[in-house]
């Protein structure tokens, strides 16, 4: 959903933009809104879209180094990556509440809007990114979960199968056989 309104974003300011060219190309009058319009889409799309970078995991990672360690430690490299990234968008909230605070009352020329807006972006992107982390986290807490008792399960059929052997064995080693039978 959010890659959807990050991809509307820009086709909005792409429209916006073919607009600007258009008003000042053909018409010989450049509409004032265009140009604060479209960076204001600008900043919206590219941090919604950072955010859902994190979601579907598609930011920068080593995949070499993932691919030469053991399973275990991938999943050392992932809690840590995402505790980090997690920080990371909590920064981006904490710090960018000062720069809303203090522009909010100024407006954007040509818009009207308050200048915070623009920063009000980088506040959503961090809030999404925070929550998206904890996402991942939590769902690879229960898959490692899921999969120990998993585990747990397979050891405990593993076990009473060995029993049975066990005791097909027993019975099979007590019962006469035609053999020794005169």
């Amino acid at each position: 959903m959010i890659l959807w309104i990050s991809g509307a974003g820009l086709f909005v300011m792409t429209m916006v933009v073919a607009w600007q060219v258009w008003g000042r190309f053909v018409l010989n009058n450049s509409p004032t809104w265009t140009e604060p319009t479209s960076l204001m889409l600008m900043l919206w799309f590219i941090f919604l879209a950072a955010a859902v970078g994190v979601r579907q995991r598609f930011h920068l990672s080593l995949d070499l180094v993932r691919q030469l360690v053991p399973a275990r430690v991938n999943a050392v490299m992932d809690t840590l990556s995402f505790t980090v990234v997690g920080i990371f968008g909590a920064a981006m909230i904490w710090y960018t509440r000062v720069l809303i605070a203090q522009t909010w009352e100024v407006h954007i020329p040509g818009l009207g809007l308050p200048a915070g807006l623009a920063y009000l972006s980088i506040a959503v992107s961090g809030a999404l990114i925070v929550v998206f982390s904890i996402e991942h986290l939590l769902k690879m807490f229960f898959d490692a979960r899921d999969a120990q008792s998993a585990a747990l399960v397979s050891d405990d059929l593993v076990a009473l199968a060995d029993e049975a052997v066990a005791k097909a064995r027993l019975s099979r080693e007590s019962t006469p056989s035609s053999e020794h039978l005169p």
